[in-house]
């Protein structure tokens, strides 16, 4: 059986104005997309950090790449329901596959 997983990472967005073009940043991964409208701009700013998470994951360097954009994980009480998204936040989805007939996790 196969079993499809997202993870959704809520970074802030930065959006400017350019000329023609719609700039769209995330400061704190510092990685940069465009866009002729600020929607286009948004959506490929989404894109850019999905490959970028996915890319970062598959060489190995996640967690390396995390602790270096400043990165720490919080001991917080369960969140029963998640909290509303800030305008100038993007959400981020990260999707993986397991093969949960030969997955073996060692956690």
């Amino acid at each position: 059986m196969t079993l499809n997983i997202d993870f959704i990472m809520k970074l802030p967005l930065k959006l400017e104005k350019k000329g023609e073009w719609f700039i769209s940043s995330c400061p704190i991964i510092d990685v940069y997309s465009q866009g002729r409208t600020a929607k286009e701009a948004k959506e490929n700013i989404i894109d850019a950090l999905s490959l970028f998470f996915l890319s970062c994951f598959e060489r190995g360097t996640l967690d390396a790449v995390l602790k270096e954009c400043g990165f720490r994980p919080l001991m917080k009480k369960r969140i029963t329901k998640p909290p509303k998204e800030p305008e100038n936040y993007i959400s981020v989805p990260i999707q993986f596959e397991v093969n949960t007939k030969h997955a073996q996790c060692h956690a």
